[in-house]
């Protein structure tokens, strides 16, 4: 590609500019807006943080829920060359922290319910120069006192986003040019900031938008997953904006009852959601015996975790429909492995999308065969630049045009890939390896459990033993009686190698906002425990 290429006007100003602009593209509460509506709001945005003194290239991180505002500020900040860096409304104080002084950032757009906890840590922000909060209630006076260091001023985001008398144009941005950061949710450590150039988009997105989707202007999306996660972005922003389709947005945490509300309201076409939720769902609707018909729905896909079976096939025998798992990545972009609707295997990640090249590696570097386990390894165009001021761990998972997931996965002979986990996941007990993701699989099979984890503990002897860690449906009481009744449960399927030596009943599981099991969290509870000890 060469030449100048905004991704803004890309994604929202090439539809009014086509005719477009009186199309509906956003539904969020009782309210609807256009094309030309929301090109409004963005164009007032671009021209505030004119006014403020952004420059192309300067960070303007956005702490917003999924709404109207979250839009507009991304498109203005792209349309004027600078970068929006994109970050979780359910963090910690210290995570603002650390966004706000790594990134540099000049502006931070925030939402009214989030400011107590940048408040927290305004006297440590070093770069931070303009505030704008975005009111919960445009009635409640904004309290503009803000001890950061070098804030100059604090505003109200209705105050700035008033009509321009003059529309930045836009900047004339290259295709390699930083467009927008994400912070990976990683399951340990410090996150790192993903930075993606303008042209990535057009790369990472078609592939499963198309061969998966088949997604265009008559469709109306939603989604479980927030707009700052890589996931609910893809599924809220990139796809819809892209092939012109209409977004359902709802700023609130999502909840099994008030999810089902709004896709009666609403009908969605297109549904994407996480197995966690999917598996609440389902809870849900049991528990309450609520009926609910999804008929509306063409297309239902699941990613951020391995999607179980068990998951799949409740829900395809509930409502008819196939749920499309895949695997994708902050740093990829997108999904790049993916079941669809002509080439379907439940339990697997499916197949490479044509658009993305995919290897499995093996020891020292080495392809490996078919059914052995290997790291996947994969390549598309649109693949992040490298991580923002860390040299070290870019250098680590790039090499050339590929990128190491550091996912292990087996291909069968039918080109189907199944997620193992991750090379720090697998267990060895009997000097054999285990991929937890198989018990837990066997797991949620039982009647009795609503979520399973399965991570490696020490026994009497010093040797690793699997354990399970399972969340019980409602109904169901821990206690010895059920422990042994799951573990001969799983014994009955798999070798006994593979059967838990120990079972811990639990009320929830620690995951990463995105929805991610923090096995390492279960592993320090053991360590912390007597062997055999339940939590």
């Amino acid at each position: 590609m060469d030449g100048s290429f905004n991704l803004a006007t890309h994604l929202l100003d090439r539809h009014v500019d086509e005719g477009r602009g009186d199309r509906v593209a956003v539904h969020y509460g009782s309210s609807a807006l256009t094309y030309a509506d929301l090109q409004r709001q963005a164009h007032s945005v671009a021209a505030a943080l004119t006014r403020l003194g952004v420059e192309p290239e300067n960070r303007v991180v956005v702490c917003l829920p999924d709404c109207p505002a979250f839009l507009a500020t991304y498109f203005g900040t792209l349309r004027i060359g600078a970068v929006p860096v994109l970050v979780n409304t359910y963090a910690r104080p210290d995570d603002y922290l650390y966004y706000l002084n790594h990134s540099r950032a000049k502006v931070l757009v925030v939402h009214g319910t989030v400011l107590p906890r940048i408040r927290e840590v305004a006297d440590r922000l070093t770069w931070l120069r303009h505030l704008v909060v975005v009111q919960p209630d445009s009635d409640q006076p904004l309290d503009r006192h803000f001890p950061a260091p070098r804030l100059e001023g604090a505003a109200a985001y209705e105050d700035l986003v008033t009509p321009p008398a003059r529309v930045p144009e836009p900047a004339p941005t290259s295709p390699d040019d930083m467009a927008f950061w994400m912070y990976s949710s990683g399951t340990t450590g410090r996150p790192k900031a993903v930075v993606h150039l303008h042209h990535d988009l057009l790369h990472f997105i078609p592939p499963h938008c198309q061969q998966v989707v088949g997604l265009g202007p008559q469709d109306k999306v939603f989604s479980t997953s927030k707009l700052f996660f890589s996931y609910g972005r893809n599924n809220s922003l990139d796809g819809p904006f892209l092939y012109g389709a209409q977004v359902i947005l709802s700023p609130d945490r999502p909840e099994p009852g008030a999810v089902l509300d709004l896709l009666e309201e609403h009908r969605p076409t297109v549904f994407y959601s996480v197995p966690t939720f999917y598996a609440a769902l389902l809870d849900y609707l049991h528990r309450t015996g609520r009926s609910v018909r999804l008929s509306f729905l063409r297309c239902c896909i699941s990613a951020g975790e391995a999607l179980p079976r068990a998951v799949f096939e409740r829900w395809r025998e509930r409502f008819g429909l196939a749920i499309f798992d895949g695997v994708g990545s902050t740093e990829v972009g997108a999904i790049y492995l993916s079941n669809r609707p002509d080439c379907l295997r439940p339990g697997s990640s499916g197949k490479i999308l044509e658009g993305f090249e995919a290897r499995l590696v093996g020891e020292e570097g080495r392809p490996v065969r078919v059914g052995e386990v290997g790291v996947l390894w994969v390549k598309n165009d649109g693949i992040f630049a490298g991580y923002w001021n860390d040299h070290h761990r870019t250098q680590a998972c790039l090499a050339g045009e590929w990128f190491n997931t550091g996912d292990l996965f087996y291909q069968d002979e039918d080109g189907f890939y199944w997620y193992v986990g991750r090379a720090d996941d697998l267990l060895k007990p009997s000097g054999l390896w285990v991929s937890p993701l198989e018990v837990e699989g066997v797991l949620l099979q039982h009647p009795a459990v609503r979520e399973a984890a399965v991570v490696g503990a020490l026994d009497e002897a010093g040797l690793e033993k699997p354990a399970a860690f399972v969340v019980l449906r409602e109904g169901y009481q821990p206690g010895p009686g059920l422990e042994e009744e799951l573990k001969n449960f799983v014994r009955q399927q798999l070798p006994s190698y593979k059967c838990p030596r120990w079972v811990h009943f639990a009320t929830e599981l620690p995951r990463t906002t995105t929805g991610k099991l923090q096995r390492y969290r279960l592993r320090e509870a053991l360590r912390a425990q007597p062997v055999g000890a339940c939590l």
